[in-house]
């Protein structure tokens, strides 16, 4: 079956919000079969939804409305979906008293408009929402169905998760099942080089690459009739992929992140580690502390902006600020080498560089980074040239920084 997801919403249009709604219905499409190939944002116009939405019945199976079921007046999915349907709009006893529950259990006395929300298209399957006012709705018209969802994820992710994912799970008998693998220290066009034969070779399941900032990411797709039809299905391939890439696969677990990795590492082989930075500003450390845990390997973070912390921080020498700045080799070297020795740390690990937009040179262009990784005094120091905004120059430095940090952590515990 083919799916359309409606995102309803004015601050949709303006940016106001970001449309993380569509985003998670695409991912759950995916996993139930279900094959999404139009989505679209409708402000809050009866007219132009109405318009949208005959073109969503006439091209698609399963219709996703997301937001527009609340008790204001600009509120209008149900009531535009009704008069397309000619159903008529009928008060759900049931969910007008979960209605008077849920604003006693806040403590609220509801106004006469949260009433509006017990209002729901006739002949409609009602799904309770447990988490606010407005209760999703399903509706089948002619081999249809259109699957009316409220907007704040807080209440529609619990909803689709409880209610519609098990009765579409119905509809679509068929098991999608994916694998994705995280590759790092490896760029997007030689991944996709590497992976020409096997696209164009392997039609279930598929293969796709997506490019994040310094990783790129392979997800393998299967469909078949069970669970473990589709597990037999993926086996081969990812087999294929993992010799291909070795051990710049650094996860096949898609809920976990480079620095997830790299901390369980540190922990694995009881290695603590410190940080020094300069450009990024202490995004690196940030990045490691947000793993739960990282506590008993993580020393200390130094963010030494200026010349003067990087000398009484972690004793950079004055002569090799002077002789070759504070974005080189020599100084990236010696941040990481007088961390490692003010912490005691097993491991440093340094950035310096240019973000930008001024400060750049014809020697020393904006994007130029250095970054060192200290291991237990053997250091190696790596040469980056990075494009963009500072924004993603300062990101993209964070991400070659764990790159090189894991890089150097394998090689280590190897000899």
């Amino acid at each position: 079956m083919t799916a359309e997801i409606i995102s309803v919403g004015t601050e949709l249009l303006l940016g106001n919000i970001v449309n993380t709604n569509a985003a998670y219905l695409a991912q759950q499409c995916a996993a139930l079969g279900l094959s999404v190939y139009y989505q679209s944002v409708v402000g809050d116009n009866p007219e132009r939804l109405k318009s949208t939405l005959k073109l969503a019945l006439e091209r698609s199976d399963v219709i996703f409305l997301g937001g527009g079921l609340g008790p204001t007046e600009d509120d209008l999915t149900k009531e535009t979906v009704s008069e397309l349907l000619g159903r008529r709009l009928v008060e759900d006893t049931h969910t007008r008293e979960r209605i008077a529950e849920f604003f006693a259990r806040i403590g609220k006395e509801p106004t006469e408009n949260n009433w509006k929300q017990a209002l729901v298209p006739e002949d409609a399957i009602v799904l309770d929402n447990a988490n606010g006012s407005a209760p999703g709705i399903i509706l089948e018209e002619k081999g249809k169905t259109l699957i009316l969802l409220p907007g704040p994820p807080m209440e529609m992710i619990p909803l689709f998760e409880t209610h519609v994912f098990p009765y579409l799970r119905e509809k679509e008998p068929d098991v999608i099942l994916s694998k994705m693998l995280k590759i790092c220290g490896i760029g997007e066009s030689r991944v996709e080089m590497e992976l020409k034969d096997l696209i164009h070779e392997y039609q279930n399941p598929t293969i796709a690459t997506y490019a994040k900032t310094g990783e790129v990411h392979v997800r393998v797709t299967a469909k078949a009739g069970t669970e473990s039809e589709a597990k037999k299905l993926l086996k081969p391939v990812v087999r294929e992929l993992k010799v291909r890439f070795g051990r710049n696969i650094y996860t096949t677990d898609e809920n976990q992140e480079l620095e997830d990795v790299i901390v369980d590492l540190l922990k694995e082989q009881n290695l603590s580690i410190t940080t020094v930075e300069s450009c990024t500003g202490g995004l690196l450390a940030g990045r490691l502390v947000n793993v739960p845990g990282v506590s008993d390997i993580f020393k200390q973070g130094y963010v030494t902006y200026s010349n003067k912390a990087k000398r009484k921080l972690v004793g950079v020498k004055k002569d090799t600020l002077s002789a070759n700045g504070a974005v080189s080799e020599k100084t990236a070297k010696e941040m990481a080498k007088g961390a490692m020795l003010m912490t005691g740390s097993d491991i440093a690990v340094a950035v310096t560089g240019i973000a930008g937009p001024d400060g750049g040179s014809p020697e020393k262009p904006v994007g130029l980074v250095y970054i060192a990784c200290n291991f237990r005094g053997k250091t190696v120091v790596q040469e980056y040239h990075f494009s963009g905004n500072r924004k993603k120059i300062r990101e993209s430095s964070v991400t070659a920084a764990l790159v090189l940090l894991r890089e150097c952590i394998l090689e280590n515990i190897r000899l």
